[in-house]
């Protein structure tokens, strides 16, 4: 069974969030220092590359990376292509997803050079949450910084999607991958007060 890698490596230089913490690596201790073994140490945002948003990133009340459900990074999942579009909306997707879908990755290829920041994203318009919540997805995962445009203050679907119910997967690197069904692991780590958390994320193909 193939394997699909669909995360952003990380490397000092890495493009995060203007202003954000950047992406440091360094050793802290070098094996001729140490006598023994080399250590590394890494300084971060939650928010770098891929990751996954918790609730608390955007609501003071919402849930933290602790509290997050695994079994909902973990499962069969729908990549839907959906290169070119403007905004991913109701219209493009009503009657396009399985019914029963309980994850969703939506690939915009919108992030062509990956050691910039983007520009411009597409957003996902909080009108296509209900509908989501109704076919039954509980996790929505990007291949951008956000679900949201990135001047957003109000953050409507980040929103939305917690209302709903709808957890949140971004920074995700789909440019090899077909439209189709997959298994897909992306687990954040145990991070007690955090409110995002880096994930290694992988998409499986199916046994046929």
């Amino acid at each position: 069974m193939k394997l699909f890698d669909i995360s952003m490596p990380l490397y000092n230089g890495v493009p995060g969030w203007p202003g954000d913490t950047p992406y440091s690596f360094d050793l802290a201790w070098t094996k001729e220092q140490s006598g023994s073994v080399n250590v590394g140490k890494v300084e971060m945002s939650t928010h770098t590359g891929t990751h996954v948003d918790a609730p608390f990133h955007f609501d003071n009340d919402g849930e933290k990376v602790i509290g997050l459900p695994l079994e909902l990074y973990i499962g069969r999942t729908f990549v839907m292509d959906v290169t070119n579009v403007k905004e991913i909306t109701l219209e493009l997707i009503k009657d396009k997803l399985p019914n029963g879908t309980k994850r969703v990755l939506f690939k915009t290829n919108c992030w062509q050079d990956r050691t910039v920041f983007p520009e411009q994203i597409v957003p996902v318009s909080s009108e296509a949450v209900p509908y989501l919540k109704n076919i039954g997805v509980g996790l929505l995962g990007v291949d951008m910084p956000s679900v949201d445009p990135l001047d957003s203050k109000e953050l409507s679907a980040h929103h939305a999607l917690y209302e709903h119910n709808i957890h949140i997967l971004e920074g995700l690197v789909l440019d090899q991958v077909p439209q189709g069904e997959y298994e897909l692991i992306a687990l954040p780590l145990p991070l007690q007060d955090a409110d995002g958390s880096p994930v290694r994320a992988v998409l499986k193909e199916l046994s046929k």
